[in-house]
């Protein structure tokens, strides 16, 4: 099975942290079996308040899928997972130097190992 490793980075709004948290804590189980569905695997999700003193969410998972692209359009038209965007997005602050048409800035992997 082929796997490809995805980082990426977010803000988060300081009022908005806990609430966040406490969503991801208890994620929605439809929303937790598309993310399944669509071939991801090892999902993580990470706080950090940066020197600049603002709030940053990073994330990685794992891609064991054929298609990257096509998961991903499955995963956007799925209605519970809208639902889901619809509650976290407010609570997030895209970087201004992401790449257009993305929400979370991807990361470039610089380094993995595999023991």
């Amino acid at each position: 099975m082929s796997v490809k490793r995805y980082g990426s980075v977010i803000g988060v709004r300081e009022e908005d942290l806990s609430e966040y948290k406490r969503l991801h804590a208890d994620a929605w189980p439809a929303v937790l079996k598309k993310i399944s569905e669509c071939n991801i695997r090892n999902y993580s999700i990470y706080h950090r308040k940066l020197d600049d003193g603002k709030d940053y969410l990073f994330s990685h998972f794992e891609y064991v899928g054929k298609d990257f692209e096509a998961d991903m359009a499955k995963m956007a038209a799925d209605d519970m997972t809208q639902k889901w965007w619809d509650v976290c997005k407010p609570m997030q602050i895209p970087l201004k130097t992401r790449a257009e048409g993305e929400w979370w800035a991807d990361m470039e992997e610089v380094f993995f190992f595999e023991g």
